[in-house]
């Protein structure tokens, strides 16, 4: 509906070492907040009903991170559904992917690398590597 706002909510599944997809969702307010704090970083999820589109690589890997697959998942508030499910009791070899970036290791810049080259990547998208040791105010 022209006029109306629209939430967006993107996120990255994976389900081996090797294959990960972004997903993307569209709606009302409601639907994201709540499609948002329905799971963790972590969790399994189940997606029912998901569009399949084909990714404008250009466009959106600025953002997102970069995946093997053509493709990315589009939910719909109407016919898509995100479950959580138990699956690390009947899958462990999820477990090993939590900690499995989905960037290339050689594709990132350390802080020294930015402070010391900072004028040559004066405008420029990265992917920054580190740590955090506090969070507050």
């Amino acid at each position: 509906d022209i006029g109306t706002e629209r939430y967006t909510f993107n996120f990255t599944i994976r389900d081996s070492p090797t294959y990960f997809i972004n997903v993307q969702s569209w709606g009302r307010e409601e639907y994201i907040r709540s499609l948002s704090e329905s799971f963790r970083v972590g969790d399994c999820v189940t997606i029912e009903n998901p569009l399949i589109q084909s990714k404008e690589a250009e466009r959106e890997e600025k953002f997102n991170p970069v995946t093997p697959s053509a493709y990315k998942l589009l939910l719909s508030e109407n016919h898509s559904v995100v479950k959580t499910s138990p699956c690390y009791d009947t899958d462990t070899r999820l477990l090993s992917l939590l900690h499995l970036p989905v960037k290339d290791p050689q594709d990132y810049y350390s802080l020294g690398d930015i402070v010391a080259n900072g004028q040559s990547l004066h405008g420029r998208v990265l992917n920054v590597l580190a740590a955090v040791m506090a969070v507050s105010e």
